[in-house]
């Protein structure tokens, strides 16, 4: 493998006892009742360091000739970037925020009057997720279990908002889901398809 493709995503740690952070992601926070932000993505891509698209989720509707052209233009632009520089940057009407976890970029859009750091969080709680399903997760991982990692987004964010903010449930409910495919797979004899065993 070349230049960290098996590297751990999740090494990197944000500060979560930023208020912001925990108004976004504090399950003891949203129950004592207090405001959470509404944070609206528009999509959210993965690719690698050499530009290759690993995952793409598209929150608005778009023809595949204007994704691919949205694609094109972030991962160049995304890519010419030094790594010292903000990880947040205005394009066309929206925000774009970034984060590189091993070879791996997380790029997501948001609105103009959104909350980068909101969004930063949820990247990191994505890439967290991940690593606690796959262990270590790496960009192979991605690679050759992109339902997977497809399934662990639509159990945590739901029309581009984040919906389940606890790791545990969204980790329970995929395991609940591999349950019911290994049940799905498992090859059984025509007595008991009819229900007569």
């Amino acid at each position: 493998m070349s230049d960290g493709v098996r590297a751990p995503l999740a090494n990197q740690k944000l500060d979560a006892n930023w208020p912001c952070f925990r108004v976004a992601l504090g399950s003891s926070f949203l129950q004592r009742g207090h405001t959470v932000f509404s944070l609206k993505m528009q999509f959210m891509l993965l690719f690698s360091r050499q530009g290759k698209l690993r995952l793409q989720k598209w929150y608005v509707p778009l023809s595949d000739k204007e994704k691919k052209k949205i694609t094109r233009e972030l991962v160049q632009t995304v890519l010419a970037r030094k790594p010292k520089m903000c990880s947040f940057l205005e394009w066309r009407d929206l925000k774009v925020v970034y984060k590189r976890y091993a070879s791996l970029y997380f790029c997501c859009a948001i609105e103009d009057q959104d909350n980068e750091l909101i969004t930063l969080e949820i990247i990191h709680r994505y890439v967290e997720l991940l690593d606690k399903y796959f262990g270590s997760v790496c960009e192979l991982d991605i690679i050759f279990n992109f339902e997977k990692a497809y399934f662990i987004l639509d159990e945590f964010l739901l029309g581009g908002e984040a919906q389940e903010t606890s790791k545990k449930n969204v980790l329970k409910a995929i395991e609940q889901a591999d349950l019911l495919q290994e049940d799905a797979e498992t090859p059984r004899s025509v007595l008991e398809e009819i229900g007569l065993t």
